[in-house]
């Protein structure tokens, strides 16, 4: 009998952390991976990041969202990309040499350098891009209930500029670094910037 109490003694405080472990993974926060260069400078390739899953998404967050279905690319389902969020729903959006406008606003993009914005990324807008997408062609602003996504390295961020928008029934949440896992800049250029 003794033998059992000890036994329950440990398991049953076990059970309850495990299970508080996975509700709090399920509906608060969890932890993905970047896959890739395209979050240089600030964010690198296996960098683990908290994503929590019920954060505002403003203009300039860093979200982690499932491609699959959006990235033609992004063929198995739970593909996690990590972008960060350009245009909230109803913004328009385009980029004029390495400048770009968020509803006729130039946004400041010091957390990436001149020639990083400059670099492969032309000039467009929302209406040009969107001739060549599969879902929302001819878009002049983000649709209800979607953002535009881009890559911080733009010359190889596979993002919003060759497939669209991201809906938010497929994001997983604001990413946001750990403290001990990069320098104070890219930290506060990944946890800081966004704005409504």
């Amino acid at each position: 009998m003794k033998f059992i109490k000890g036994f329950l003694g440990i398991v049953i405080p076990v059970a309850i952390g495990l299970a508080l472990a996975l509700l709090i993974k399920a509906t608060v926060v969890t932890v993905a991976r970047v896959d890739g260069p395209s979050m240089e400078p600030n964010l690198v390739n296996n960098e683990r990041l908290f994503v929590w899953r019920h954060a505002k998404i403003k203009h300039l967050s860093v979200i982690v969202f499932d491609a699959h279905g959006e990235d033609p690319s992004a063929t198995t389902p739970n593909t996690d990309y990590v972008k960060r969020v350009i245009g909230l729903p109803g913004d328009t959006v385009s980029s004029s040499d390495g400048n770009v406008y968020v509803n006729g606003k130039k946004i400041n993009q010091s957390f990436i350098s001149k020639y990083q914005r400059t670099t492969g990324t032309g000039n467009w807008d929302l209406q040009t891009l969107s001739k060549s997408w599969a879902k929302h062609p001819n878009s002049v602003k983000v649709p209800k209930g979607n953002y535009f996504v881009l890559g911080d390295h733009r010359s190889v961020s596979n993002d919003g500029r060759y497939w669209g928008f991201v809906p938010k029934k497929k994001i997983t949440g604001v990413a946001k670094t750990f403290p001990w896992g990069t320098d104070k800049a890219k930290r506060h250029n990944v946890n800081d910037l966004g704005f409504e």
